[in-house]
């Protein structure tokens, strides 16, 4: 259980997911709670706009960038992930960066990354992008995610190790319940994450993503549970506190958030 705090935050209010994430943990979320959770059928989305319906609006180039800044290292294919734009843009936008020797390419990797230069000239883009906005609304909802960002470390430990040694997952029992308590946190996240893109529309994607990916988790592929640079739950959530915390323009070290 992720505690009676964290359960509060999940279930008041009405939390509004939209209908195009087409996620296995959304239809069961809804299923589950249909007093809290409401599906909205599809709308067309503009491709070079954050999707999102309110919140302060990105630009593009700068989504790039930023997604880079928040991976440190990564393909085409999860920079579009990140963004919400389509890979074609990405690419589009990383060669600018390259042309301004704020990107280079890894080719033995296939990762782009952000040269000295390019990390140099990102806060003053990222003051830029949220010149307009009200940050206070911003750490309002930032509490409840810390509080949860507590409880998803504690339950990442409890995947990876049991009693002390490597779990192995050959208990299937042992792994449902850790499994299913990640479906409950990400029931408890989902309002948070969707308070802060209706603030910041370029945090919007990371609910459905969220959401996503607790849904193939749950249905077996358990490797995106904590995996590493696959586009994991872990991944995802950690990419969504960078953010978070590089948009607050918070010490990680001395918040001691992890």
């Amino acid at each position: 259980m992720i505690g009676s705090s964290a359960r509060a935050l999940a279930f008041t209010g009405e939390t509004v997911l939209p209908a195009t994430l087409d996620a296995p943990a959304i239809s069961e979320l809804a299923d589950a709670h249909p007093n809290e959770i409401r599906v909205e059928p599809a709308h067309e989305l503009r491709s070079d706009t954050v999707a999102s319906p309110s919140g302060n609006q990105s630009d593009p180039h700068f989504l790039t960038h930023h997604a880079l800044r928040i991976k440190g290292f990564a393909k085409v294919e999860t920079l579009a992930e990140i963004t919400a734009l389509p890979a074609e843009s990405v690419e589009s936008h990383l060669s600018d960066l390259a042309g301004r020797e704020w990107a280079m390419f890894r080719e033995a990797r296939a990762l782009w990354q952000l040269t000295p230069s390019g990390k140099s000239a990102h806060p003053e883009r990222l003051a830029a992008d949220i010149a307009a906005v009200d940050l206070s609304a911003l750490a309002a909802h930032y509490h409840g995610f810390l509080e949860l960002n507590s409880a998803f470390k504690v339950l990442c430990g409890d995947w990876q190790l049991r009693d002390g040694a490597v779990n192995d997952h050959s208990d299937s029992a042992y792994d449902r319940k850790v499994i299913d308590r990640l479906v409950e946190l990400d029931a408890a996240a989902q309002p948070i994450v969707a308070a802060v893109g209706g603030v910041i529309g370029r945090f919007a994607p990371y609910a459905g993503r969220l959401a996503s990916t607790c849904g193939r988790v749950r249905t077996g592929e358990t490797n995106l549970f904590t995996g590493v640079m696959c586009g994991s739950y872990h991944d995802v959530w950690m990419e969504l506190h960078e953010d978070l915390i590089l948009t607050q323009g918070i010490d990680r070290s001395a918040e001691g958030s992890f």
